[in-house]
């Protein structure tokens, strides 16, 4: 599965795409809300984008938003923002799941696998 990870932090981003490629998947990572809407421009395919929600050039559910406006690609929000408010913030505007950092990798994994069967199964958006 090709992935997007959204997050400006190299050790968060390098973590991430070091577990997801051991597991198979293809990633490319975009480390602020500009650079994913200029990766997203230029390679629309991603098939899940891994997104935080804390970015310093724009907030990430503006990048949530810009999403939504023209792709059904399955968006998991990890981030450090816990509250409640957030998370419904994050949902409302068209996250499929929601992981609160520091996260445990099995979970993580087992989250990327359900929305990829999702999506597989056509459950996905429209």
């Amino acid at each position: 599965m090709r992935v997007l990870i959204v997050e400006e932090q190299p050790r968060s981003s390098q973590l991430i795409r070091r577990v997801l490629e051991e597991n198979g998947h293809i990633v490319e990572v975009a480390d602020g809300a500009v650079a994913a809407a200029r990766r997203l421009a230029l390679d629309p395919h991603a098939e899940l984008v891994i997104l935080d929600l804390m970015l310093a050039a724009g907030d990430g559910l503006t990048v949530l938003e810009m999403l939504r406006r023209g792709s059904a690609v399955p968006v998991l929000v990890v981030s450090g923002r816990d509250s409640v408010a957030d998370k419904v913030a994050a949902l409302d505007l068209g996250a499929d799941d929601y992981l609160i950092k520091p996260f445990d990798f099995g979970e993580f994994l087992a989250r990327v696998r359900a929305l990829s069967r999702r999506r597989s199964a056509g459950l996905a958006r429209p």
